[in-house]
């Protein structure tokens, strides 16, 4: 069973009470057990986080001083050109003292990591965001 990569990096982008999307950078540097600790760069600066894997649900929570995420995992394997896209997208809060404190939005992450083994089948399609952030992770974009 795939578990989600560490230490990995992954593109990210972001939106908060309806305001432009963020594209940046996500880092997993470890995840130990169940706690998950990394970095997140919107603009210029890495903004610590940490936060919780849940294996069984593939559900990850964590938190910077900015805002809190809550997101889960997808795997989509291309066997074609023996590539595993991970997914990880889900819900955020900002906090105090972003001054967007209080408003609701959504995040969604990629990485991927060369295909070994058997493939997991799916019949699930990426959502669009995956595209982007798979073009800013390898360079097509500024973060």
């Amino acid at each position: 069973m795939a578990s989600i990569p560490s230490p990995s990096r992954w593109g990210i982008q972001a939106n908060a009470g309806g305001r432009p999307v963020v594209f940046g950078t996500f880092s997993i540097n470890s995840v130990t057990g169940n706690r998950v600790m990394g970095s997140i760069n919107f603009r210029g600066s890495e903004i610590p986080i940490h936060g919780t894997w849940d294996e069984g649900a593939k559900q990850l929570k964590m938190d910077s001083p900015y805002a809190s995420y809550s997101g889960h995992l997808s795997i989509l394997d291309d066997a074609s050109i023996k590539v595993r896209h991970y997914i990880l997208n889900g819900t955020l809060l900002m906090k105090p003292p972003s001054i967007q404190a209080g408003e609701h939005g959504t995040w969604i992450a990629t990485t991927n990591t060369r295909l070994t083994g058997t493939p997991i089948p799916s019949q699930e399609l990426p959502p669009v965001g995956a595209f982007l952030t798979t073009v800013l992770l390898n360079g097509g974009l500024e973060p």
